[in-house]
């Protein structure tokens, strides 16, 4: 069995009290505390996640923006410096390569944000179109590390540490060569939780540095160290697509919501453009929906759902919400049943137990 990955932060989790996992092939912390303690803390003060493990890929040459309109499901041109971006890259059938985010840092000068367990995978794909254009790509993954803190304190703290004034990067913004704690950073406000705040990217040896420091200046407000169950629980009440569960290569963007990512109308064909029109044209055939237990049970990826005998999907992720207190999942099901209220059964451990299709995003933050 081959050694787990470990991030530039590994050697101060049990400073924390981080309990870790097998994440993909990543030695990573699930919790510190509690997952639901940590999760309170991004909904009401601000938790502090590493999010090294995630793949940074540069793209730059001349040829980068009509290369990456080829290979990316959003409008890359309607991108300026100092912007991100969602998208995702598809298959020619429409299933997912990968979801990420795209950073413009001047012409011809992108970085793309991957999914960890994909880094390999998304550059090689990335690699095989290249085609003779003339773009040159790196990934740099193992020379980065990514910090996050997220919730609504997050700028409070993070002022405190850098002169730049933090209320200028609007979301989805980013600001090049920014100090904190000392330390140079590319500064972006995107976030993956439902709630406002900040991503870090630093050299790898500066990660540890910031990583005390944000915890220091945060005490005061109550800022915990965060692990991946309460990034889990965070993105999904919110309901951002993760990987693996609402995304894969089996299923398109298209069937897991994220179609304002998709831009059929944009001039250049990207790839799996033709197989994502006739989807639409002919109705998405699945459709990922939010569920709520009526009989008691907790609905887990992977749980079949049903109407009477007959199977319609299976649910991609499912918990109990510590926010909302309620027994809620997300499920991708054949789109006729997908109406609001429309009754299904979930098997749980053999058993079926009533569930209900309802709206989402399960949570919003309230904005000032």
């Amino acid at each position: 069995m081959s050694e787990l990955k470990r991030t530039p932060l590994f050697e101060v989790y049990k400073q924390y009290g981080g309990k870790t996992i097998d994440f993909g092939g990543w030695d990573l912390p699930v919790q510190f505390s509690s997952i639901k303690e940590e999760h309170e803390a991004v909904r009401t003060k601000a938790g502090l996640f590493d999010v090294s493990h995630m793949g940074e890929i540069e793209v730059k040459g001349p040829g980068s923006l009509s290369y990456l309109q080829k290979m990316m499901t959003n409008d890359i041109s309607k991108l300026g410096v100092g912007g991100a971006q969602y998208t995702a890259m598809c298959y020619e059938n429409g299933g997912t390569v990968d979801d990420l985010l795209v950073y413009k840092l001047g012409e011809g000068d992108y970085l793309l944000v991957v999914n960890a367990a994909n880094i390999a995978k998304d550059f090689a794909w990335l690699e095989k179109h290249v085609e003779g254009e003339e773009v040159s790509l790196k990934n740099i993954s193992d020379n980065m590390a990514q910090l996050a803190l997220q919730g609504p304190v997050a700028e409070k703290v993070l002022q405190k540490l850098t002169n730049e004034d933090l209320s200028n990067i609007g979301f989805f913004k980013f600001q090049l060569e920014v100090e904190v704690a000392g330390k140079k950073t590319l500064i972006s406000r995107t976030g993956y939780t439902g709630e406002d705040g900040f991503e870090m990217y630093c050299a790898s040896e500066d990660a540890i540095h910031i990583w005390n420091e944000i915890l220091e200046s945060g005490k005061a407000e109550g800022v915990f160290p965060c692990g991946l169950g309460a990034r889990d629980t965070l993105r999904f009440e919110a309901t951002l697509a993760l990987y693996g569960q609402e995304l894969s290569p089996e299923i398109s963007p298209l069937e897991a919501g994220i179609g304002f990512a998709v831009k059929l109308n944009k001039e250049v064909d990207f790839l799996g453009k033709e197989a994502l029109k006739a989807q639409k044209e002919s109705g998405v055939p699945r459709k990922l929906v939010g569920i709520e237990m009526i009989e008691r049970g907790i609905p887990r990826h992977g749980y079949p759902v049903y109407i009477n005998d007959r199977k319609i999907g299976d649910v991609t992720t499912g918990t109990q919400s510590p926010t909302l207190k309620k027994n809620i999942g997300l499920a991708l099901i054949e789109s006729e049943f997908s109406a609001l209220e429309t009754e299904v059964d979930v098997e749980i451990r053999g058993k079926k137990v009533k569930a209900k299709v309802i709206q989402t995003p399960f949570y919003k933050r309230a904005r000032s």
